[in-house]
């Protein structure tokens, strides 16, 4: 189910917050959690049955090992069942994702033909996966003991943020669930203008923009585009993509803050970052921390020479575009932030101390280059092969035609222009539409305040405590005017998936 779809606006968000709200005062905070977790599991096996009990069997297995993790005096006991675990989920995760991806890949080299598996790829697999490694990993570093069950049920399930994240600590939920858990007045409030900021996101801006990006995209796969149509899709597609996966992001904190519970700031103004060290501070926050956490960390970071921390952070990108995806494309531009990293690290270390106050001078070049780079390696993210990538990369260097529609022609009031071609473009109307949409998108995603700065949150608390009372008139009417001006995308066609549900 779809958070930008009517059955979810009209039916099951008000239907579980109504429940959920007569359980807990009628019955107590289990009974709620119970309810919550069974529309949890309704809202996840709505979109397919068929992955109900994937999951299911997911959380059981991660459960059932970090019992014995727990429970285990040997140490040797511990690591056995700690890496069973793990394995198992790597396991499923690899199956699922990646069969098919090792099969087309590894027979040709064995000469053989390449035969796909029949398999479906489970709703949120990657997600809430790692979600389970971090708790599995938590447990045996005896940073919790044991669960109840449920509790650890309901925190992986929980909707709000079950499809597409935030990457989720159970100690950061379950004892939300044992001491905030409510519904009232005042805590739908405290979400309902977030969730009303990333629908617009989501609805009015990244769906209005993927409608002239995807058709640029996909001629590209066999020709070139012309200059104006390669910059566009490409910084179309930088700002769609940030306006999908943050808003889903408001989208899921808002609604955790309808029932009371807070989740983790996801994106803080990524394309303002001044290096590609920052830009992955303040990108997709929660996997960065995982990243760094389960993997940087235990291969050892920094700590074990320049040379092991440059291929350690190589190894972390390049498994981190893996995860996104299998296809030679995200493993590339893994691999070309990696590359990034190194060189920005390199820079910062052993550059930028020569140059004194000459390094402040250079921060509108860093912001520049960093953003330049970013842009460049979404091509890679978006495009389906590497034949698109260069086709969009010849056509952005000006290797096509630098070609404007022909009524420019006539608005400027000239035949002829030095090097341009009319009318090999796109129509007028969709090349004027698409970049007004850039202009507006841009100008909110450098010149607005992003949500946390928006709304007052941070990292741990998440809301100031004055957030919680009744909203103010501005609050309240500008929250009206963004749900009327979503209404338009979710009753004017069908919701558009997020972008991020493919990972």
């Amino acid at each position: 189910m779809l958070f930008n779809s009517p059955e979810f606006l009209l039916a099951f968000l008000p239907i579980t917050l109504i429940c959920t709200a007569i359980t807990l005062r009628v019955a107590g905070r289990r009974a709620g959690l119970i309810c919550l977790g069974a529309a949890s599991l309704f809202f996840y096996c709505y979109w397919e049955v068929t992955s109900l009990a994937i999951i299911g069997l997911s959380i059981a297995w991660n459960f059932g090992l970090s019992h014995l993790v727990a429970r285990s005096q040997k140490p040797s006991h511990r690591l056995a069942f700690m890496w069973l675990g793990v394995v198992g989920n790597l396991a499923a995760l690899g199956y699922y994702k990646y069969a098919n991806f090792v099969l087309a890949n590894v027979a040709p080299l064995l000469g053989a033909q390449s035969t796909a598996v029949g398999v479906a790829l489970p709703l949120a697999i990657s997600f809430y996966t790692f979600q389970q490694i971090a708790f599995m990993l938590d447990i045996y570093n005896r940073k919790m003991d044991r669960v109840p069950f449920g509790e650890y049920a309901a925190s992986v399930v929980f909707f709000p943020h079950l499809i597409a994240g935030p990457l989720l600590h159970y100690q950061d939920i379950v004892s939300q669930f044992k001491k905030r858990l409510c519904v009232s007045e005042a805590t739908i409030w405290a979400g309902l203008p977030i969730f009303a900021v990333g629908l617009a996101k989501k609805v009015a801006i990244a769906d209005s923009i993927s409608t002239y990006v995807g058709p640029i995209f996909a001629r590209s796969d066999t020709t070139l585009p012309d200059f104006f149509s390669a910059w566009g899709a490409v910084l179309g597609y930088t700002a769609q993509l940030y306006f999908d996966f943050s808003g889903y992001s408001d989208m899921a904190i808002g609604l955790a803050l309808m029932f009371g519970i807070t989740l983790p700031v996801n994106f803080r103004s990524p394309y303002k970052a001044m290096s590609i060290i920052e830009f992955w501070r303040r990108w997709h926050i929660t996997l960065s921390s995982f990243l760094r956490d389960y993997l940087y960390f235990p291969l050892g970071g920094g700590r074990v020479g320049l040379a092991r921390r440059h291929i350690n952070l190589l190894i972390v990108m390049l498994l981190g575009g893996l995860w996104h995806g299998a296809a030679w494309t995200l493993v590339f531009w893994g691999g070309l932030h990696g590359s990034l990293l190194i060189f920005n690290h390199f820079w910062r270390d052993r550059i930028s101390p020569k140059l004194g106050r000459l390094d402040a001078a250079l921060a509108p070049i860093y912001a520049g280059a960093t953003f330049l780079a970013v842009v460049t390696a979404w091509i890679f993210f978006r495009a389906p092969n590497f034949a698109t990538t260069q086709h969009i990369i010849l056509g952005m260097c000006g290797q096509s035609t630098l070609s404007l529609p022909g009524e420019v022609a006539y608005l400027l009031g000239v035949d002829e222009l030095f090097g341009v071609e009319w009318g090999q473009t796109l129509p007028f109307t969709d090349f004027a539409m698409l970049w007004i949409l850039l202009a507006f998108a841009f100008a909110l995603i450098w010149g607005a305040p992003n949500t946390a700065e928006l709304f007052g949150l941070d990292s741990k608390t998440q809301l100031r405590s004055d957030r919680t009372a009744g909203p103010s008139f501005a609050i309240a009417s500008t929250t009206g005017v963004l749900l009327w001006i979503s209404a338009f995308g979710v009753f004017g066609s069908a919701p558009s998936e997020f972008l991020y549900f493919q990972f």
